[in-house]
């Protein structure tokens, strides 16, 4: 097929990009190339694909209405796989415009390349922070998540939301996957496991916040990319049981769904941090801190929906898949 993914120099997009050209796909592939973390490193995930004839490489800004719609008019792309975002839940204390600008415009420019090129199914990056305030674990697409705690949060709930009113009007089937705490080789210089290794490494102190006590569903990439792929394959499709009296919030009488896709095997910082200790074979000092505005104690993804849906099925503990981080980071920064 051919498919559009935009953030491929991003942690999930380039790996995702990889697997689906490995299996005959071709890919545009859509980036700013932005500098929120190391361009560097943006760029070195590219590089896989430089010389690869299926790959096109586009440095466009989603927010840039015209530029977004004439990739799609002049590559007509049968799917597309939405991951450029502005990431991050602290940053988005710091720089709200930044996620109004990417995650609100950008997607409705998605939205609207989907609707004037008649693409077949879009799947778009959600995430796990959409629960919010709940608290009732592990966490169910059948939920309400109306209680955001963040900007990050509200933008991504929103994409849902604007998703469901194309798939309504339209009948563009969409698919939004809410992604629970992503780690491994390539991964984000802003996320935990990256900054603690990088700490470790130098023989400086962390910052552990919520005292250690937070409990993540960290999911190795390559499984994530499986289950994007197996989402991406299957065409959103009404759901002819759905009741306005009794609404399901993960299906619609239109042809759009939302999953989580996560590990669904939630793990202690303490114990993450221990994991990563035992992979570079240096201990290192921990400075306990409260938790930070806009953070969230748990998550725990339910993926029931998504294995009876497309048989995703995670398999990578973290022992296996922090070291496999390890193994990558030595390589990259030669340490």
């Amino acid at each position: 097929m051919k498919i559009m993914v935009t953030g491929t120099a991003g942690f999930i997009g380039s790996a995702l990009a990889k697997q689906l050209l490995e299996r005959g796909d071709e890919v545009i592939g859509i980036d700013n190339i932005n500098d929120y973390y190391d361009v560097n490193l943006k760029l070195a995930r590219l590089e896989q694909f430089k010389d690869h004839p299926g790959f096109t490489d586009l440095r466009i800004d989603l927010e840039d209405r015209e530029a977004i719609l004439a990739a799609f008019a002049k590559y007509r792309p049968q799917r597309v796989v939405n991951l450029a975002a502005q990431a991050g839940v602290r940053y988005s204390l710091e720089n709200p415009y930044a996620y109004i600008d990417t995650n609100i415009v950008g997607f409705i420019n998605i939205l609207e390349g989907c609707r004037q090129n008649q693409v077949e199914h879009l799947v778009y990056a959600s995430s796990s922070s959409v629960y919010g305030a709940n608290t009732d674990m592990p966490f169910s697409v059948h939920q309400n998540v109306d209680h955001p705690l963040s900007l990050y949060a509200a933008s991504k709930k929103a994409n849902e939301l604007m998703a469901h009113t194309y798939s309504h009007l339209y009948g563009i089937p969409t698919t939004g996957l809410r992604f629970f705490t992503v780690y491994g080789p390539w991964g984000r210089p802003d996320m935990a496991l990256f900054m603690f290794a990088k700490n470790i490494f130098a023989g400086e102190p962390i910052e552990v916040f919520n005292h250690g006590k937070h409990r993540r569903d960290f999911t190795y990439v390559d499984d994530i990319v499986e289950g994007v792929i197996r989402s991406l394959d299957r065409v959103a499709q009404p759901n002819p049981d759905w009741s306005g009296n009794t609404p399901d919030p993960a299906t619609s009488t239109a042809p759009w769904r939302v999953y989580n896709i996560g590990n669904s095997s939630p793990v202690e910082l303490l114990r993450y941090i221990e994991v990563l200790e035992e992979c570079i074979g240096k201990t290192v000092e921990k400075k306990l801190l409260p938790m930070q505005p806009g953070d969230v104690p748990a998550t725990w993804a339910d993926v029931q929906t998504l294995s009876d849906d497309v048989g995703y099925k995670p398999s990578t503990p973290i022992e296996q898949g922090v070291a496999r981080f390890v193994a990558w980071y030595r390589d990259y920064y030669n340490v």
